[in-house]
């Protein structure tokens, strides 16, 4: 049975034009949450709209799914596999699930388990940082993207950060996607 929860793509629609602005005002570099939140609901639109074909351009280190020090990834959790990788071209189709960090941590697992949630989750973890070459404390934010003749696709980004924590970005994410929960 399909466990995968899919992501209504209407509130990441409002969610998107709300990001729009506030990314505007971060660019020192580093990725912030907003930016990751709004490349993961563009990724996911964007497959929606190209299907499986569009997974090439995830997988361009030089495209639009690259900025400052982050990435897009895609990863199948139904069929335990790397679907796109733009940093990490060998990840691309092998299993997934088995991968931990140094800490020990299923952080597939955990993206997957995530990805489930009504509006995508975080999940923190320690990865490579790109172009630092030392492993970092990253903090991921996936969802499911619906494609066509598909079953989903769960689509992810990150920031590196260790200050951050998983509950305070999980209740921002959850207000950004529903206005109605913005208190004056």
């Amino acid at each position: 049975m399909n466990t995968i929860r899919k992501v209504s793509m209407l509130p990441l629609a409002a969610l998107t034009a709300t990001v729009t602005h506030t990314v505007a005002l971060a660019d020192d570099g580093t990725a912030t949450p907003e930016e990751v939140i709004t490349k993961v609901w563009g990724a996911a639109k964007f497959l929606q709209t190209k299907g499986v074909s569009g997974i090439a351009a995830l997988n361009n280190a030089d495209g639009p799914w690259v900025w400052k020090d982050s990435y897009v990834f895609a990863f199948d959790c139904r069929l335990d596999r790397m679907v796109a990788h733009p940093m990490r071209p060998d990840l691309v189709g092998r299993p997934i699930l088995q991968i931990t960090d140094n800490n020990g941590k299923y952080l597939f697992k955990a993206l997957c388990e995530a990805a489930e949630n009504k509006h995508g989750g975080w999940v923190d973890y320690m990865w490579t940082k790109p172009g630092a070459g030392k492993v970092s404390r990253k903090i991921s934010y996936a969802a499911t993207a619906d494609l066509a003749f598909s079953t989903g696709i769960q689509i992810a980004a990150g920031v590196y950060d260790d200050a951050l924590t998983v509950e305070a970005l999980d209740k921002m994410t959850a207000k950004m996607a529903d206005p109605g929960n913005y208190t004056p």
